[in-house]
């Protein structure tokens, strides 16, 4: 066993609790008199400190104590939370991420102790010698108190024949025999670690024959905050209560001789070897250390319970490693596959049983309520993602010297994991360059009759398959003429080109690698690495990214992003005799045109759609397919939208709607935009998926 198991366990707990200290602290600068607010704050530092201590990592502890104490004194209102503290808290948040971040690629925290930060949290307390003394003797004075009421549970442990003999032999041999019983601290969260370290601890100078509750209950987290142990060594029983006390949130550990009833000497005796007394504990005494344990027990989970407040909402959730559903997904997969097979062998053989029939419309529901649970496994709400923004505007609010809002809508919207975990860089981009370009100074917008502060609308929404994410400001807008001669000035485009360009045109520009219209490079932007970016990771996880501008009243920047990735709804259609598959969701409606409806505008097809012009695109050019076709026949014509664009896809002739599963393409054809993927078919062809939003 190695404390390195509950790293996993340890990141995605002090994750969580960074979340709720950035939300609570941007609440506490609004409302400094908050009891509540400040209670939440410091129960997060002390559960954060513990479970630093825990898993060993000495300079996060160090930093997170400090916190703890700060917030001690303004939960005691002899400190008041001021602006300066606030900043402060901040940037120890930083350097707490930045130990996450390092021991989650390295599972070191690095050699950066903060000490500058640390100093200012000391600074911040500045209690007083004398009263230092004080405190420091009224908590040694509760501490004794405290003492007297610890009990050697360990007298309570009924031992069997076997671990007499043990002991009787220990004691022959000149050895001592002890009785410990260990308490952890009730605030401890992971006391499993907690207990394996004070285990691992004690073995180095004793010989554990007895553990109640037993080892394996230890380590599954069955006990309270109490477990007892008998021993067999050569050192003193000081020794070994001494190297327990480096283990931290241990609130005591208490220790005698133990004396049992001599076991009757036998021949057999002389062969009980001392080295055999580690299988003795796992076999023998696990069934006797159950019996017992209800009586050491049940008081204090009854005092638990009290605390808990009978709130409804313990263990209603459990941690899956992604991989594992990865796996559960990809089993779906082939349930799908195997049940358009059932449905393509049906077909083509003619079978008309009903009987037949029924069993894959059951298979096919059965299927689908499957798939429907497994991506419900699968959505997390984008809360964790968001919830670290509005500190970041507030930063970027004092660095950029301007004032601005972020008020932030649908955060209980839920996409899938792995859309999740990749879609916080963007978004980050998309603020930062909201704050920077977009917003003006104070000054300027009351000049423009704007209110002094700047605000920024982060909203998320659900738009039938997709997710919809628009990041919005009320500033000064695209100037579209800036852009365009900085892209010519830089070379991106000829004069001519610019003549030519549309205004949407123009603004994609900004989505150029290295462009940037930034007058000078700061920390916050100007690289031109960031809009490009955007673009590029949307596009790989099959999304699309557009923008609306008008100049002096702002920009409203729209992401649409896919529910899932996995396991679409999507129209076969066929194309020179090849099939291809278009996901339902980008699909507006389907329609039979006839030769002579297409008009030709700037050489470009388009047809008149019910007041509106439709561009034509003809697969069969597009994939350089020959078109099965006539060119006399009536088109079918799928129309399909990317934002509020339209587009009509020219095919040769429909196959149906179906269920399909969606295989990567990896790196052998990823330069063509135009495919997203391919899937297996019932029958074992393999379909490519067709991108629509890289058509339009």
């Amino acid at each position: 066993m190695d404390v390195n198991q509950y790293l996993e366990i340890f990141l995605d707990e002090t994750k969580e609790h960074l979340e709720n200290l950035n939300t609570q602290i941007l609440k506490l600068e609004q409302e400094p008199e908050d009891s509540d607010t400040i209670n939440e704050i410091f129960r997060a530092a002390h559960s954060l400190k513990g479970m630093a201590g825990t898993m060993g990592y000495k300079r996060m502890q160090a930093l997170t104590h400090d916190m703890e104490n700060v917030f001690s004194e303004v939960r005691n209102g002899t400190m008041k939370a001021d602006s300066n503290l606030i900043d402060t808290l901040f940037q120890c948040l930083d350097a707490l991420e930045e130990y996450t971040s390092t021991i989650q690629e390295t599972a070191d925290e690095g050699t950066n102790d903060n000490q500058q930060l640390i100093d200012q949290l000391n600074r911040y307390l500045n209690p007083g010698e004398k009263k230092e003394e004080t405190k420091g003797k009224a908590v040694k004075e509760k501490k004794e108190v405290q003492e007297d009421t610890f009990a050697g549970k360990w007298m309570n442990i009924k031992v069997g024949e076997t671990e007499r003999l043990v002991f009787s032999s220990a004691k022959a041999q000149g050895k001592n025999v002890f009785g410990l019983t260990v308490y952890i601290q009730e605030s401890c969260l992971l006391k499993a670690a907690r207990a394996f370290l004070v285990y691992k601890a004690v073995e180095e100078r004793a010989e554990i024959i007895v553990c109640s509750p037993s080892a394996q209950d230890i380590e599954d987290e069955k006990f309270d905050l109490d477990f007892s142990l008998l021993v067999v060594s050569e050192c003193t029983l000081e020794e070994i209560l001494g190297v327990t006390e480096v283990v931290s949130e241990i609130e005591r550990v208490v220790g005698a001789p133990y004396e049992c009833e001599a076991a009757p000497v036998e021949e057999e005796s002389t062969d009980v070897p001392a080295v055999s007394t580690n299988t003795v504990q796992t076999t023998q005494t696990q069934p006797q250390t159950q019996s017992s344990q209800p009586q050491t027990q049940s008081t204090p989970t009854k005092t638990n319970d009290k605390k808990a407040g009978g709130k409804p909402v313990v263990n209603r959730t459990v941690r899956v490693d992604i991989e594992k559903l990865d796996v559960l997904m990809n089993l779906v997969s082939e349930l799908i596959i195997a049940k358009n097979s059932l449905v393509s062998a049906s077909n083509t053989d003619g079978v008309s049983s009903s009987g037949f029939n029924e069993q894959i419309e059951y298979l096919e529901s059965v299927t689908t309520n499957l798939h429907e649970s497994v991506m419900k496994v699968r959505m997390v709400p984008i809360e964790s993602v968001v919830s670290k923004f509005p500190k970041m505007i507030r930063d970027l609010s004092k660095k950029l010297d301007k004032k601005m809002e972020l008020y932030m809508s649908g955060e209980e919207t839920e996409l899938d994991r792995t859309v999740v975990d990749e879609i916080g860089d963007p978004l980050m981009h998309l603020l930062r360059n909201s704050a920077d370009h977009g917003l003006e100074s104070a000054e300027v917008r009351v000049e423009r009759g704007k209110p002094p502060v700047g605000s920024i609308f982060l909203d998320a929404y659900q738009d039938g398959n997709n997710v919809v994410i628009e990041v919005r400001d009320d500033g000064n807008g695209i100037d579209v003429q800036a852009v365009k001669n900085k892209a010519i000035e830089r070379g991106v485009i000829t004069p001519d080109q610019g003549d030519n360009m549309t205004e949407k045109d123009i603004i994609n520009l900004l989505f150029h690698a290295g462009f940037s219209t930034a007058k000078e490079i700061s920390d916050v932007s100007g690289r031109g690495v960031g809009l490009d970016v955007v673009k590029s990771k949307i596009e790989s996880l099959s999304g699309e990214v557009e923008v609306k501008s008008q100049l002096g009243q702002g920009s409203t920047w729209i992401i649409r992003l896919p529910l899932t990735l996995a396991i679409i709804q999507a129209l076969m259609v066929a194309v020179g005799g090849e099939k291809y598959a278009i996901p339902l969701g980008s699909i507006q409606t389907l329609e039979d045109i006839s030769p002579s409806d297409i008009k030709l505008v700037q050489n470009k097809e388009v047809i008149n759609l019910r007041g509106s012009v439709i561009p034509i695109i003809r697969l069969s050019d597009e994939l350089d397919i020959e078109s099965s076709k006539a060119p006399d026949e009536n088109l079918v014509v799928v129309i399909v939208k990317k934002g509020e664009n339209l587009a009509g896809l020219v095919i040769d002739e429909l196959r149906g709607q179906q269920e399909i599963v969606i295989k990567s393409l990896g790196r052998y054809i990823s330069k063509c935009k135009i495919i997203s993927g391919a899937t297996i078919l019932g029958d074992g062809e393999v379909a490519l998926i067709l991108d629509a939003n890289a058509l339009i």
